[in-house]
């Protein structure tokens, strides 16, 4: 575990008396307070003076871009430190086959809420827009790229053409599996992997260390990134469409508090105390509009709660691809508002295949920019009577709806970690509520990156 950055960021184990316990620092020391301060800067900087606010964008881009580009050697040394270690390389399958069940079905009932939502609340109703007076051309940029895969394509693309194919790409999946071949490879051989078990470890130390230091940054990025954003579509720009960005993020909010909720108490925590915990992610993704940008200092998190790096490393990355909350609620609820302003009466028949369709479209165009908006171009195509074209009515406010999106993915995969934790018992519910009470008491004595 990597003291030096737990330190940085506010968080550490414990250890010793309690006079051990880290002094107050000052609160302008303190992460969340400073990307706050900076997100607070950047939307009346993008407001006032727009024309600064665009120029801001290279900020958040190259934040993003700085986070992106250790993801993939902190992933591929969690999981093959953590499976080279294990004694049981069955439980490591079990836990791929439990989490791949909990995704599947937290999944879909994302889907089956923002389905609801729409057909309850009908943001789009009453706003009859001609379909002729629309611009399509920018839809069918993105419709261009919602080339729809074949699960054999699919599982295909996740082999990467050679080791390094990999990491050059930066495909979480393809990383993920390599990782994997390794960590049992070395398992399999014992004791002659232990020279490069301990290179890899030294290694992970170095990108966590390098992690600690791309975060002193994450001010400057969600300041460049929310600057633009409101500088390049403007806070006039939501009027028309607040009921549907008030609508989504009241569901994603009310998803993250009963429904995460309710599982987070059935294992035996508080999705409250748990918020609180991850505090400094979901400011980072909310300034950023980027899930990655959370992923290494998440995966950090979690193992400083106790879990093992093979159950972090296996179960988050690949909850990135599977597991998206977020994108599930907003591809049926945004499906079904651009259906009702275009007037468009969908039957139940024809929901049902926007359900089934978004169920695999959510999922398949992880890993590329703007991929919920392509996910759902595709999803629209399979009912021919709603034009793609009204997708021309959320292009403007799609950056806005991200950031609500990315919160969820990144909360709904800490959870899912959590649950997975709990199903193999590897910590008890008295356990987790302890080190997540510490950890916030820690927390609250403030924390410097």
């Amino acid at each position: 575990m990597n003291k030096v950055f737990l330190r940085g960021a506010g968080w550490a184990p414990r250890q010793g008396l309690q006079s051990a316990r880290p002094s107050r620092k000052p609160w302008y020391r303190v992460l969340y307070i400073q990307v706050l301060l900076a997100m607070a800067v950047g939307i009346v900087l993008g407001h006032l003076m727009p024309g600064w606010g665009v120029q801001m964008k290279p900020l958040g881009d190259g934040f993003i871009k700085l986070v992106k580009m250790v993801i993939a050697v902190v992933i591929f040394c969690t999981i093959v430190s953590g499976i080279a270690s294990m004694q049981d390389l069955k439980s490591m399958g079990r836990t791929a086959a439990k989490a791949m069940l909990y995704f599947e079905v937290v999944s879909t009932i994302a889907l089956l809420i923002g389905l609801g939502v729409a057909n309850w609340l009908q943001p789009g109703a009453g706003l009859h827009v001609d379909p002729a007076t629309l611009n399509a051309k920018d839809v069918m940029g993105y419709a261009g790229q919602a080339k729809q895969q074949s699960v054999v394509e699919f599982l295909l693309n996740v082999i990467p053409h050679t080791l390094v194919d990999a990491f050059a790409k930066g495909d979480i999946l393809q990383v993920v599996l390599v990782a994997v071949l390794c960590g049992v490879s070395l398992s399999a051989i014992g004791e002659r992997g232990h020279g490069v078990l301990q290179g890899i470890n030294g290694v992970s130390a170095a990108a966590f260390a390098l992690v600690n230091l791309i975060m002193k940054l994450a001010p400057l990025g969600a300041f460049g990134a929310i600057a633009f954003t409101v500088a390049r579509y403007g806070l006039a720009s939501l009027g028309p469409l607040l009921k549907l960005i008030g609508t989504f993020y009241l569901t994603s909010l009310v998803f993250v508090v009963v429904v995460l909720g309710a599982i987070g108490w059935w294992v035996g925590f508080s999705i409250f105390r748990f918020l609180a915990y991850i505090k400094e992610e979901i400011l980072l993704v909310l300034g950023t509009s980027s899930s990655d940008a959370a992923l290494p200092s998440l995966m950090q998190k979690l193992e400083a709660l106790g879990l093992p790096k093979s159950l972090v490393g296996l179960v988050v990355p690949t909850g990135y691809t599977f597991n998206t909350d977020g994108t599930s609620i907003y591809m049926t609820l945004a499906a079904l508002f651009v259906a009702q302003a275009m007037g468009v009466d969908l039957s139940f028949e024809q929901q049902l295949s926007l359900f089934l369709v978004a169920a695999l479209t959510s999922k398949g165009a992880s890993g590329v920019q703007g991929a919920a908006f392509i996910a759902l171009v595709g999803t629209l195509s399979v009912v021919p009577t709603i034009p793609v074209a009204g997708m021309a009515l959320i292009l403007g406010i799609d950056r806005f709806m991200s950031e609500a999106r990315a919160l969820v993915n990144m909360i709904g995969n800490g959870v899912a970690t959590l649950v997975l934790a709990r199903w193999n018992g590897v910590v008890t519910r008295e356990e987790l509520q302890q080190r997540l009470r510490q950890t916030h008491d820690q927390g609250d004595q403030g924390g410097a990156p």
